[in-house]
């Protein structure tokens, strides 16, 4: 393939792209006037020729491969004060929106060596060690504990969907995330599934200080989704500040992690060199492209890059046709973490806040969102605007300097926050 032609990455965003409006195409459907739409967003249904318009729109891109709204079944979690979990052969919705292993596993069991050799470096501390709050030399047998924790607790609290004890395990823009999905699902009626992953592989990286005040944890269930948890220390102790999923049946390989003598990995900061572009760039790059609906040839295809872009260029155009505008933000949220690789590039992981805001621009259509952006706003019809706003989160490979490669991003989690409209 190829290299993309060279282009400069801004650390400014885009404003959105406003297309021009289009004729309506109708046709006639078992004695119903209906208004059809081409493309995946949107389309517009007329009860009888005086009724209002409803406009029924996608507010997010769904991964290739997947249903705009996947069916999940209900957890069979068993939600006593002990967190027991039931054992029955069936799968259930992990927190980030995906299918975990319904059989409990515990992450600190060791049944497996341990994927990196300081697996195996002995540590003194201990559940009150000061590696629980402080940035130190925390060894990988440090953070597999700190993990472990994290997941068995996870598990109880999206089984009781306790917002409070969430507050314990995860931190910023995540456990804002976390507690949109709970209070999305009592809306609904429904239950967070909860379920413990297969033991993790852990990076654990060393700055230039020698200290580590964050790790990567990753989990593959073959068949159901690749996990990535970021854990970070905070004032409050250590927490989950990211997290990204790859659900598609076949996940891209992951670059290997580079690693020292003693198996740690080398973190690097936001404006590191010798990549094709500093991770800050690149985070810049991805969130400008879909707010702009353009896809960037400096990244790779794939479902959160050329595609979430056409969905949103979709989505506009229909829009457009009906009377409404579609305005579009990505805003950069938090730290950009980032390990070397062993070709010398980079994994990185990166977090936004968007807000897909739609106005009338005429009358007529009344737009009715969908999936938990629907649960949000009680399923209603709006006639003047209708906005969602979401916390996603990413992580990428950014190929090193001379590379002929294109950035990939290679997994993302999304919820929705808030919705509303008029």
């Amino acid at each position: 393939m190829d290299a993309p032609a060279a282009q400069d990455f801004d650390d400014g965003l885009w404003e959105p792209e406003r297309l021009s409006t289009f004729r309506w195409r109708k046709v006639a459907v078992f004695g119903t006037a209906a208004t059809v739409f081409t493309g995946v967003g949107i389309w517009i249904v007329l009860s009888g020729s005086s009724g209002p318009r409803t406009l029924l729109a996608h507010t997010t891109p769904a991964p290739g491969g997947t249903s705009w709204e996947a069916a999940v079944p209900p957890p069979s979690v068993d939600a006593s004060p002990s967190g027991a979990h039931s054992s029955s052969g069936t799968t259930e919705k992990a927190g980030r929106g995906v299918i975990a292993p319904a059989t409990p596993v515990d992450p600190t069991a060791a049944v497996e060596p341990p994927a990196d050799p300081a697996a195996e470096e002995p540590s003194a501390t201990t559940a009150e060690s000061p590696v629980d709050t402080l940035p130190t030399r925390v060894t990988a047998k440090d953070a597999r504990r700190i993990h472990g924790r994290y997941a068995r607790e996870l598990s109880i609290a999206q089984s009781k969907m306790d917002a409070k004890a969430m507050g314990k395990l995860e931190h910023g823009l995540a456990l804002e995330m976390s507690r949109a999905a709970f209070e999305t699902a009592r809306m609904e009626g429904t239950q967070v599934a909860a379920g413990l992953w297969p033991r993790p592989r852990l990076w654990v990286p060393r700055d230039s200080t020698g200290t580590t005040d964050w790790f990567v944890a990753v989990a593959h269930q073959e068949g159901v989704a690749r996990i990535m948890d970021v854990m970070a220390s905070t004032p409050a102790g250590w927490r989950l500040v990211g997290s990204t999923a790859d659900v598609r049946p076949v996940p891209a390989p992951l670059p290997e992690i580079a690693t020292d003598s003693e198996g740690y990995a080398t973190s690097l900061p936001e404006n590191a060199t010798g990549l094709s572009a500093t991770p800050r760039q690149v985070a810049r790059a991805h969130l400008a492209s879909l707010q702009s609906t353009r896809p960037d040839a400096r990244f790779a295809d794939g479902p959160w890059t050329s595609e979430a872009a056409l969905f949103w260029r979709q989505e506009r155009a229909q829009l457009e046709r009906a009377g409404w505008r579609l305005s579009l933000s990505y805003r950069p949220e938090g730290a950009v973490r980032s390990l070397m690789t062993s070709d010398g590039g980079a994994l990185v992981w990166y977090a936004a806040r968007s807000t897909d805001l739609r106005t009338a621009r005429r009358a007529g259509a009344l737009v009715t969102l969908k999936g938990a952006a629907a649960v949000r706003t009680g399923n209603k019809a709006f006639s003047r605007s209708a906005s969602v706003t979401y916390g996603r989160m990413y992580a990428a490979y950014i190929p090193p300097a001379g590379s002929n490669e294109r950035v990939r991003v290679l997994g993302e989690w999304s919820e929705v926050l808030e919705s509303h409209g008029t």
